[in-house]
């Protein structure tokens, strides 16, 4: 394959670019070169990081070099290149409380859409997302991508206190907050699923690669689930 690119990104790092665009297709190499490298690497990997559509590897400086790497990701890329196209990752189903109550923009969102609540919900919960990085905090999954007819832009003044388990829009991403911080994304219903465990194994209940889909679940259900209904910010 030659649609991509190796950087050196340090003493003891390369980076490999594997397109320019965000594309289940993209995140999916991205997974397929993750899983070949891990295994094969051993003691000579420290730590990979993916992301949208790059793969960020450190290596042992004391057991390989960046041209050992270079010709493993050659390898590599070129076993993945027939299974790249597939689904790939594990299927996780998330439960989602979707109210004016536990979503405070999603309202505002569905009239911006010219939609009614129940087709905004209908159709964030019909899709199957890829979990195409994990960032801004531990265990802040950035799923996409969301039907265009319910894509939304950020809030134009973030919110001070968004609440953990937050479920949210912002552009064609989605993502549920793994706790209370700051932020600027349409909030649209709670999940009382932990995104973030560190005394778990693993950590958290998503990787880069698997895919998400939202259940939509009942107030009951909800609190039966660990929820809790925060007091939200109104937004401007």
């Amino acid at each position: 394959m030659s649609d991509y690119r190796i950087e050196v990104a340090g003493d003891s790092a390369l980076i490999v670019y594997l397109g320019e665009q965000t594309k289940p297709e993209i995140s999916a190499k991205v997974q397929a070169l993750a899983s070949g490298l891990a295994p094969f690497m051993g003691a000579e990997l420290v730590d990979m990081v993916p992301s949208y559509a790059s793969l960020l590897v450190i290596f042992n400086p004391l057991l390989c070099d960046h041209l050992w790497l270079r010709a493993q990701v050659r390898e590599q890329m070129q076993q993945a290149a027939s299974g790249s196209d597939k689904q790939g990752g594990k299927l996780v189903e998330l439960p989602a409380y979707y109210s004016e109550e536990s979503g405070p923009d999603l309202a505002p969102l569905a009239k911006n859409a010219g939609l009614s609540t129940e087709q905004v919900i209908a159709l964030h919960s019909g899709e199957e997302f890829r979990v195409y990085a994990i960032g801004f905090a531990p265990g802040f999954a950035y799923l996409g991508q969301v039907d265009e007819r319910i894509a939304a832009p950020r809030l134009a003044t973030p919110r001070q206190k968004v609440p953990k388990g937050a479920v949210a829009i912002a552009d064609r991403q989605t993502a549920v907050y793994p706790a209370q911080s700051p932020g600027g994304w349409n909030l649209i219903g709670l999940c009382p699923t932990p995104m973030f465990n560190p005394s778990s194994e693993p950590h958290m209940p998503v990787a880069v690669g698997d895919r998400v889909r939202f259940k939509p679940i009942g107030r009951e259900e909800f609190f039966a689930l660990g929820g809790e209904l925060p007091s939200f910010e109104v937004s401007q």
